[in-house]
């Protein structure tokens, strides 16, 4: 019996993705892709891809939400395995990343499941709720400005519906939540929304190894 995850080495690493990953030619085409370009570090890693397609497919996910979709891997993972009538909502500022989103949802014939809307995530959100979105949205992913992650996560709880799942992306912030010295506003707001739901009796939650670390909160009745 282990009392902690198994540390993953080169070869246990290798062993992992041998055996676990099925990453599809196109969305490794993407990743590809978005490896070339500057900020790369902000795409998530196949395996999340992964992981959240699962979580997807067992919640028998209809409506999903995504908040900060760069060049689209997440997004592409998802839309996936929603049903052919399924949607999807992504918010992003940046038109220049989506683009190349836009590109691969068209290859990968899921466009006509994806709505885009560019500009300020939680404006999006604070209208969807306005507009009568509140309760009707399955599944939602976070992996934006790490400052607006507790806004987002007030806002994903309204639009949830009870037994939905949110799930944020870089909770472990490549180990400097548990650094002691590393106080700057990032880590701040990763470590505060940790401890926000760790206490918040609205939802059922773990935090999880994955990639940078994936917080799962799901909505309680």
């Amino acid at each position: 019996m282990s009392t902690r995850p198994t540390p993953l080495d080169d070869r246990l690493w290798s062993y992992l993705c041998r055996v676990s990953l099925r990453e599809s030619p196109l969305l490794a085409e993407l990743r590809a892709e978005t490896a070339q370009l500057p900020a790369a570090e902000c795409q998530i890693s196949p395996e999340q891809g992964q992981f959240m397609a699962l979580l997807v497919r067992l919640l028998g996910t209809r409506r999903a939400l995504e908040i900060g979709t760069f060049t689209g891997y997440s997004s592409l993972a998802v839309a996936l395995a929603l049903p052919d009538d399924g949607r999807l909502v992504c918010c992003d500022m940046s038109a220049e990343w989506t683009s190349v989103a836009r590109r691969y949802w068209q290859r990968a014939g899921v466009a006509h499941k994806v709505e885009l809307r560019l500009g300020p995530a939680l404006e999006t959100l604070q209208g969807m709720v306005s507009n009568g979105d509140r309760g009707s949205f399955d599944f939602a992913f976070v992996d934006a400005d790490k400052t607006g992650y507790r806004d987002y996560y007030e806002r994903c709880l309204e639009l949830l519906r009870p037994g939905g799942l949110v799930v944020f992306d870089n909770m472990l912030w490549e180990g400097k939540v548990a650094d002691p010295h590393a106080r700057d506003e990032d880590t701040r707001a990763i470590r505060e929304l940790n401890e926000l739901v760790s206490a918040d009796e609205r939802v059922a939650s773990s935090l999880l190894q994955v990639g940078d670390g994936v917080l799962l909160a799901m909505k309680l009745g």
